[in-house]
């Protein structure tokens, strides 16, 4: 009898195996009727068996499969492989350039040392002409090379390391790296434009006057600039193209001729000229000085540098923009465009900041302790230590933008090597050597001065254009 009940009852909860409480109401399930939509859904009824139609039994497994059928699987794209990113390239050394300058140590050293010569001075040279090749091809930044050369020199043992790394106690260095932040404030501020402004709207009426007032303006910003790059590549050269092309004078359609030819080439040739004129105007300057004053004894300080190089050098200032006038003239001779461009620049700039008259008494005090310094017993570098701190107290230069200052840290790299290896080939009697080999050797070298800067100076000249 219970069989028979169980075939003739709907399907319960009891069929799929789950116990039910007693008094619980059975959940009934209607069969969907797929022949009109008006029929009626499987429904869920808590009403007694007998009051429903009798319904169609199912098996237990039927009936799971009949509620829950089968969802098709989704298809299983594969992903497409994600390539790892690409290893950034090593930027190492170029490698000729560094295996020229390892060439030139290494068969210089291999030479036997000529007859008056210690065998470490030749060692020295060695590397020092080494480092020389590596600074002018550039296996590496110039930095780097004199690192380079300084390491080999401690390693072969020719030299210790104190004696390697003296120089970066030498003050010129410091001079120069110095000056640099002093350009970085420059810059900054925007006081070299608003003073390259200045200059052309005050005499750049025309062709001639407006390329002296560059010309002088470069000058002006000389002593405070030792980068002939940051002035006239990052101050003069946006200033003159803009001012070319105010008065017509472009380079893609023809009308370069007109003024921009001219005024380029003035600026080049005159900038060349400015970076001689002072100490602090060319980072080349300062190592001259100190291998003059480890060669001869004689040293050359600021003051002294600016009151040989003042009257030949305003001379070609003044001379050289007249001399390309005369043989590479430009078509316009009047530039009514360019001080109305630089009086609009200057509006627009608009009255001197706190931070550009602050940059402009900080140059006037470093410049003035440089000319007048040595009546108070202040050197160069402290008062250029002293303008720093200015600028550094007052928020014109921050700290963080001096070591920002990569050309100012790698320019005292490398001069501190070369002065340090110049100087020990000095105290090793190899540059007494030298001058006195060729003098022997080449007789206009025991000329009287005049005669012999007239003889050897084309020379000189020409070998730097080969």
């Amino acid at each position: 009898m219970a069989s028979s009940a169980s075939a003739a009852s709907p399907l319960t909860c009891h069929h799929l195996g789950v116990r039910l409480r007693p008094h619980l109401p059975s959940f009934s399930l209607r069969r969907r009727s797929t022949s009109s939509l008006s029929s009626k859904a499987i429904s869920l009824s808590h009403s007694p068996s007998h009051s429903l139609p009798k319904p169609l039994t199912l098996s237990p497994a039927a009936t799971v499969r009949r509620l829950l059928p089968p969802v098709a699987a989704a298809p299983t794209s594969s992903p497409a492989p994600v390539s790892p990113p690409a290893k950034p390239a090593l930027q190492g050394a170029a490698i000729k350039p560094l295996l020229a300058s390892i060439a030139t140590g290494v068969i210089i050293w291999l030479i036997p040392a000529p007859a008056g010569v210690a065998r470490n001075a030749w060692q020295l040279l060695a590397v020092f002409l080494a480092t020389i090749v590596g600074i002018i091809t550039q296996p590496l930044p110039l930095g780097a090379v004199a690192l380079l050369g300084l390491g080999a020199a401690v390693l072969t043992r020719t030299l210790t390391f104190a004696a390697a790394f003296s120089a970066f106690g030498d003050p010129i260095p410091w001079l120069i790296a110095l000056a640099f932040f002093f350009a970085r404030g420059f810059i900054k501020t925007g006081l070299g434009n608003r003073v390259a402004y200045a200059f052309v709207s005050a005499f750049g009426g025309s062709t001639l006057g407006l390329g002296y007032s560059l010309v002088f303006a470069e000058a002006f910003l000389a002593p405070a600039i030792p980068s002939v790059s940051a002035r006239a590549g990052g101050i003069f050269l946006p200033l003159v193209k803009s001012l070319c092309e105010a008065c017509g004078s472009r380079t893609d359609d023809g009308t370069e001729r007109k003024l921009g030819s001219w005024l380029m080439l003035t600026c080049f040739q005159t900038s060349v000229i400015s970076s001689a004129m002072f100490l602090t105007a060319m980072a080349a300057n300062p190592l001259a000085a100190n291998l003059t004053a480890s060669t001869i004894g004689q040293g050359i300080g600021w003051t002294l540098w600016a009151k040989a190089a003042i009257v030949p050098g305003l001379l070609s200032l003044v001379l050289v923009p007249l001399v390309l006038y005369v043989i590479y003239p430009p078509e316009v001779k009047t530039s009514p465009d360019a001080p109305r461009l630089a009086k609009e620049r200057l509006a627009k700039m608009g009255p001197m900041s706190t931070e550009e008259k602050i940059m402009g008494g900080t140059l006037l005090l470093t410049v003035g302790l440089w000319i007048f310094g040595g009546m108070l017993s202040v050197d160069a570098v402290s008062a250029a230590i002293l303008g720093l701190s200015v600028l550094l107290i007052t928020g014109v230069v921050t700290w963080k933008e001096c070591l920002a200052e990569s050309v100012a840290w790698d320019t005292l790299t490398w001069f501190a090597a070369l002065i340090a290896m110049a100087g020990y080939l000095n105290k090793y009697g190899l540059i007494a050597w030298f001058s006195e080999t060729v003098v022997k050797v080449w007789p206009p070298f025991s000329l009287p001065q005049l005669p012999l800067e007239m003889t050897v100076g084309p020379i000189i000249i020409l070998a730097y254009y080969l």
